[in-house]
């Protein structure tokens, strides 16, 4: 990661910005659909020394941290009573780190497609979009609870391990090797899969979690997985715990797949796993999207985000305490807008409004801000693209707080619904037609001449994975208990997801230590969000 980029094609600080925003997604509908695969053959690959591409796979894209809705083991909030709230989650914290952690690494070993990739296909054209995505890991783990039936630790690894090499055959560009940052090499190389173990059991691991002890699941935080992987673009690492639950945590290129096409890699996956007939077939578009720029070919390779020292904390809305919520905002909202908040605009505004008050606590005076979210583009073009259509498909609008007045509930919700609006109204179009790459390219340029000259503004970004239905990845052993993605990137981060329920919903926030410390104690905050409870509340 080091090679200039032309400076008057293209701007490194609004490339950093594109990256940090480019993984995050809306779905518009839930995206439930029935699922089947065939039964197949395992693999027979070898792993493939290499010692290079390390800290590539160190970086973990844009962290997310998903969870179900746990509300009753931890006790009701009382205001003004902070000593008490701190105390509670420094035990939680406590009993959980007193658990000594043991991992173990059981076998590596190279997954290969079943089905040889075709000489035609040998050759795989990025799009525009996927062209100026980080050429960098995102992870996601899913931990699963015993199932009591006869199906062990092995057995389960081997259906895994060949669905893996069914559904690599249909992706089969996830198989080979990043050329440049607009072309992958379909070579067959394959994916790389790891059988682990640790010492616990998962009740004790999700009670409450703590992300800090996720290393032990990722399969990116092993050195020797990182020099025998040859570079995978899809990392796997299967792991038991010692009650007979697993956990699957996969580590994924962000050149081709945002949230979207993660979750159609899923359905698919897990289909096959299950043994099922007629899997999910992704829709492989690249360059016929948006073709790439010959000036950008080493645009995502020249991008280096810089690590920053901060927290991450999760938070849990119940579904009566996000009513209360929009109550406090709806009349207002519909008098403008003649429609109701949403459940994510409501909490993400008092997320946002929170964030800014502890920065403000900490520095001493209020400073402006700018709120990133992102939309799925997908079901907004003109004509729309299919769900199943692999690739980032994804673009951020901004909206933004020059005044604290700019923070009240309402205001900010209603600046929201402003801003979204707008963009599917006048911004959605410029990914279709012959100007669209143009268009994009000025509207880059434009968003990095904003922040240059607002070097004081601070930006938050949100993603939301409500509606992804991320619980109903069932291998074969029944649905998730939790899935988290770990975030050691970046930080001032709100991450949305719906609790196991449905109804709820869980964020996870980055912060400054010293923010973060303020941020848990805002009273607002504290009315209707829970701080970490149990998995199992």
């Amino acid at each position: 990661m080091g090679s200039k980029v032309p400076s008057d094609k293209f701007s490194r600080e609004l490339v950093r910005e594109l990256l940090i925003a480019i993984s995050y997604s809306v779905p518009d509908t839930d995206l439930n659909v029935e699922h089947a695969s065939k039964n197949i053959e395992g693999p027979n690959g070898s792993a493939v020394p290499k010692t290079d591409g390390a800290e590539k796979y160190r970086s973990e894209l844009i962290s997310i941290s998903y969870a179900q809705l746990p509300d009753d083991q931890v006790p009701p909030v009382v205001l003004g009573n902070h000593e008490a709230v701190q105390a509670e989650i420094s035990a939680t914290r406590t009993n959980l780190k007193m658990i000594e952690i043991k991992s173990e690494i059981v076998s590596r070993q190279t997954i290969k497609p079943s089905t040889p990739t075709p000489p035609h296909l040998k050759t795989f054209k990025l799009s525009l979009l996927d062209q100026i995505s980080p050429a960098i890991h995102g992870n996601m783990t899913f931990f699963y609870p015993s199932t009591h039936t006869s199906h062990d630790f092995f057995h389960k690894s081997k259906l895994l391990q060949h669905s893996i090499s069914k559904t690599l055959s249909l992706f089969y560009p996830l198989a080979g090797r990043l050329r440049d940052a607009a072309t992958i090499d379909c070579n067959d190389q394959g994916a790389f899969f790891v059988e682990a173990k640790v010492n616990i059991q998962l009740p004790h691991f999700v009670n409450p979690p703590d992300s800090d002890l996720m290393d032990h699941f990722l399969p990116t935080t092993d050195p020797t997985t990182l020099e025998l992987s040859n570079d995978a673009m899809f990392l796997v690492r299967f792991t038991s715990f010692s009650c007979g639950g697993v956990a699957i945590s996969l580590s994924l290129t962000h050149k081709l797949f945002d949230v979207s096409a993660l979750l159609t890699l899923l359905q698919t996956w897990s289909s096959v796993c299950r043994g099922l007939t007629d899997p999910i077939t992704p829709i492989l578009i690249g360059e016929k999207f948006l073709a790439p720029r010959d000036e950008l070919s080493a645009t995502s390779a020249t991008v280096n985000i810089v690590a920053e020292k901060f927290v991450q904390r999760r938070f849990v809305f119940t579904a009566s305490n996000i009513t209360e919520l929009k109550s406090k905002v709806d009349k207002e909202f519909h008098k403008e807008l003649q429609s109701h908040p949403s459940r994510v605009e409501v909490v993400l505004a008092l997320l946002w409004k929170c964030a800014v008050a502890a920065k403000k606590q900490k520095t001493g005076s209020f400073g402006p801000s700018a709120l990133f979210q992102a939309v799925n583009l997908r079901k907004r073009l003109s004509p729309p693209l299919p769900e199943t259509a692999v690739g980032n498909f994804i673009w951020p609008f901004m909206v933004f707080a020059y005044e604290e007045k700019d923070l009240e509930l309402h205001e900010a919700v209603v600046q929201m619904r402003k801003r979204l609006n707008e963009f599917n109204n006048t911004k959605a179009s410029m990914f279709r037609g012959e100007g669209a790459t143009s268009a994009i390219m000025v509207a880059m340029k434009e968003r990095a001449v904003f922040f240059r000259n607002n070097k004081e503004m601070t930006v938050y970004r949100c993603s939301s994975w409500c509606k992804f239905p991320l619980y109903d990845t069932d291998f074969g052993w029944g649905k998730p208990l939790w899935h988290v993605s770990v975030n050691k990137l970046v930080s001032n981060t709100i991450a949305l997801a719906d609790t196991r329920s449905g109804d709820g919903i869980e964020a996870l926030m980055t912060l400054d230590e010293e923010e973060m410390a303020l941020f848990e104690q805002n009273e607002q905050l504290l009315k209707y969000a829970s701080i970490n409870p149990s998995i199992y509340a």
